[in-house]
């Protein structure tokens, strides 16, 4: 549980989703007050879900300048002649989650948009803490046509980014708008996470078993993953963790999802891509260096705990 200096008044931004309903609950145990602005609700007697159109820039304005709950009518009027109280940060994770859930143009629109307006209204109401969800996909494999190499490993945040499709297209340009507004408004710290393939607790058995068994069906996501729960640790961390203006975290665990150690993976099914450093035996080669190292993100969930290898 936060201290009371530590707790903070968190917009969460498609909490609804399959990372959301996780990190919510872990923010909640850190002592934080959560408001979801989702369009599904989230089952949880503390947090309310607003129904907002994250496109629509007045709707984004009015969410991020919302009540967090009924029973805050009973406050006090502040200056201004309300009771609402701004929040201590933004986590915008609502969006087309993948490619072929809309046409390309609509995905585009929506992800770009959506995420322009949250950052957009959170600098102007004087927010100070934005974290918006990038992806594993802009690093141009993950919906590439057909079998494409990466560049090199580990894939790392100053990578060149180059990909082919629209989903992680959306997300660069996610990131562009967070460096943008960084620079304009500074003393807010924008934070983007490129975030790996999240897998959820029941997932370890319905799912992991043939991450296992088959690696080579498991370049795309770089044999790499995030638990939804530690997840909600790098959440909790970057809202803690001030000063650090415009930031790009990937954000998975810390090992590669096979029994044999990564320079055995890398050499057997990624032959043509060259290592750029000397790599921990089972290091996941889509690397979270950066968020150990400047976030201190622990591990809790390692894969290893629910599969039997």
């Amino acid at each position: 549980m936060a201290s009371s200096s530590t707790a903070k008044r968190i917009v969460f931004t498609g909490g609804s989703g399959k990372a959301g309903r996780h990190c919510i609950p872990y923010l909640l145990s850190k002592g934080h007050s959560v408001l979801n602005v989702d369009l599904a609700p989230f089952p949880h007697p503390t947090v309310h879900t607003l129904k907002a159109d994250l496109t629509n820039s007045g709707e984004v304005f009015n969410a991020l300048s919302s009540h967090f709950h009924l029973s805050h009518y009973e406050n006090p009027r502040g200056p201004g002649g309300i009771g609402v109280e701004k929040p201590d940060a933004v986590i915008h994770f609502a969006a087309y989650a993948r490619n072929l859930l809309v046409p390309d143009s609509e995905c585009f629109r929506g992800n770009v948009l959506s995420t322009y307006n949250v950052i957009e209204a959170a600098c102007k109401l004087g927010i100070k803490k934005i974290i918006i969800a990038s992806s594993e996909t802009t690093y141009g494999v993950c919906f590439a046509q057909g079998d494409v190499d990466y560049h090199v490993f580990p894939l790392e945040e100053d990578y060149d980014n180059d990909p082919e499709d629209t989903y992680a297209t959306s997300k660069l340009c996610g990131e562009r708008c967070a460096r943008t507004f960084a620079r304009r408004f500074p003393g807010v710290d924008i934070y983007a996470l490129r975030i790996g393939n999240v897998i959820e607790p029941d997932e370890y058995e319905t799912l992991f078993p043939d991450f296992v068994e088959k690696p080579e069906t498991r370049k795309r996501n770089a044999w790499s993953y995030i638990d939804a729960r530690d997840l909600g640790q790098i959440c909790d961390r970057c809202v803690q963790k001030d000063g650090l203006g415009f930031q790009v975290f990937n954000a998975t665990n810390d090992t590669i999802t096979t029994r044999e150690p990564t320079a055995e993976v890398l050499k057997k099914f990624a032959p043509r891509t060259p290592v750029s450093r000397e790599m921990g035996e089972y290091e996941a080669p889509l690397s979270n260096r950066k968020i150990r190292e400047v976030l201190g993100f622990k591990d809790e969930h390692d894969w290893r705990k629910y599969v039997k290898v």
